[in-house]
């Protein structure tokens, strides 16, 4: 299964319901603390249930909320890709198109709400039969079923299966199920074998945070080795064995000291009744220090931790992806969602480009998906603009939106910077001008607008011509005649109007 889109309501400074589409990449760009992250981090409460990087609490529900009194934050995701068939039910088949399971869009939609940053509370919202006769079957235990279909003169091929009675009944009131939108409790009582089995369909969500530890003390960042050398000796099999070798080397050691002592108490009762053996418990014994100088090393021998920031971070972002991968295949996963804060950190432009390759080439694979959050122009550059929404906030309402080509007709860096960080510069103003000079349109872009005064320097580099111009000329010979200093030079608001009035004459250009 794959997200299709999330609904955010009442987490953090997610107020009002905000919609968000997905794709296999996903590219969230915006100011700094408008919200990127906060998205990632909802994922990964929906995922990982508190067990993942992010716990939910009662500071995490919208502060305008709160004092409106609505407490109830709402994380939903709806998914695509569905499996062709599921198990909600003992070891019997069935479909969420039969279960009626299945939002109006047809895709599954689980929605989770916490009171006040606590538990969740879990529901699947799905257009659901609600006709007298046929309502609340997944509620219905197998007596119950059985019983409607004797009583109903109901055809069943099969009445030992809930799913073939489920198929029946509402096959026989194909004509009055009254099909509506609704929230099925799917975790409580009756309804919870339906959320234990839902959630092993479910994507591995693994978050890989901006702010993750990088310093030289952090045993993670030190070496992933280290870190793997930790998981390794969780596993249940391997402590068995040291638990095994532990017991054999205690009773080795008590042997050895008994003997020891016998023969002390021969010569020297007075101090032998003085020893005693000091072993330590098996449960106490530190495995992880006789492998603590595994590494990873350059060629020089140099550890991890004395390499740059860049290398240490490179290093632990791919040791994420190595184990994120190692946690699908282990826990028979279907498909994972890898989400990732502002992978350009600490790196060189040459990274940051293949690191995006990367992640195109990943999100390209089967049953996989990459979200990430960036900064970074050029890596913004190396992006479709199928990838990118674009967080905004006006300090009432908050959007997430389609990243969309909006002035100019083809990819242009400049403008995808300015549509996603704002951001307005003399390069994007060159490419605006240039474009309206190719299409001949210079003369009708100038007609009408107010013109100022331009001191113009001719080629023998003394005599000043004085010239009318519009603002945008004004801008554009300063720009490209630097060493001409005799005009008062042209502030960021001109160029931000001059900009924004070529982005809108282009505009009425575009058929």
């Amino acid at each position: 299964m794959k997200i299709k889109s999330i609904k955010i309501k009442n987490f953090r400074s997610y107020k009002n319901e905000v919609i968000i589409e997905f794709g296999d990449l996903t590219a969230f760009v915006g100011k700094n603390d408008i919200g990127k992250s906060t998205v990632l981090e909802a994922l990964d409460i929906f995922f990982n249930g508190g067990k993942g990087v992010i716990k939910l609490d009662k500071e995490d529900v919208n502060k305008q909320s709160l004092y409106e009194g609505d407490t109830e934050t709402v994380i939903s995701v709806c998914f695509e890709e569905l499996p062709t068939s599921i198990v909600i039910d003992s070891t019997n088949q069935t479909t969420l198109q039969d279960e009626y399971l299945l939002n109006s869009n047809n895709l599954l939609e689980i929605v989770k709400k916490y009171p006040n940053g606590g538990k969740e509370k879990v529901y699947v919202k799905a257009n659901h039969p609600t006709g007298s006769n046929c309502k609340d079957l997944l509620l219905k235990k197998i007596s119950e079923l059985q019983q409607l279909v004797r009583d109903n003169g109901i055809t069943c091929s099969n009445q030992t299966i809930n799913a073939v009675m489920r198929a029946a009944i509402w096959r026989h009131y194909n004509s009055d199920l009254q099909l509506t939108e609704i929230e099925i409790d799917v975790a409580n009582g009756d309804t919870k074998s339906i959320w234990d089995k839902l959630q092993t369909y479910l994507p591995l969500y693994s978050l890989f945070q901006s702010d993750r530890k990088n310093s030289d003390g952090d045993n993670e960042v030190q070496d992933p080795l280290k870190e793997a050398v930790k998981q390794i000796l969780n596993d249940a099999t391997l402590k068995t064995k040291f638990d095994e070798i532990a017991t054999e080397v205690k009773s080795k050691l008590q042997d050895v000291a008994t003997r020891t002592l016998a023969k002390i108490q021969e010569m020297n009762p007075e101090i032998a009744s003085s020893l005693n053996p000091v072993i330590p418990e098996t449960e106490n014994l530190k495995w992880a220090d006789v492998f603590k100088n595994v590494s990873i090393a350059g060629d020089e021998n140099i550890p991890i931790n004395k390499r740059g920031s860049g290398v240490k971070r490179l290093i632990l972002l791919n040791f994420f992806r190595a184990e994120a991968e190692k946690r699908k295949v282990q826990e028979d996963i279907s498909s994972i969602i890898y989400a990732i804060e502002e992978p350009e950190t600490s790196q060189h432009t040459e990274h940051q480009k293949k690191l995006i390759k990367a992640f195109l080439e990943l999100s390209n694979t089967s049953n996989t998906q990459v979200i990430i959050t960036t900064h970074s122009a050029a890596l913004v550059k190396e992006l479709e603009f199928q990838h990118l929404r674009l967080v905004k906030s006006d300090n009432t309402t908050k959007t997430i939106e389609n990243v969309m080509p909006n002035c100019l007709p083809y990819p242009s860096l400049n403008e995808v910077n300015f549509l996603a960080f704002s951001e307005i510069t003399e390069e994007y103003h060159n490419e605006l001008y240039g474009y309206i000079e190719l299409e001949g349109e210079m003369a009708n872009y100038r007609n009408g607008k107010a013109t100022i005064p331009y001191n113009k320097l001719k080629k023998d580099g003394v005599t000043i011509v004085v010239e009318n111009v519009v603002l945008t000329d004004y801008i554009r010979h300063q720009i490209h005649h630097p060493e001409n200093t005799n005009n008062t030079r042209y502030s960021f608001q001109q160029l931000s109007d001059s900009t924004l009035l070529m982005r809108y004459f282009i505009q009425t250009l575009t058929p």
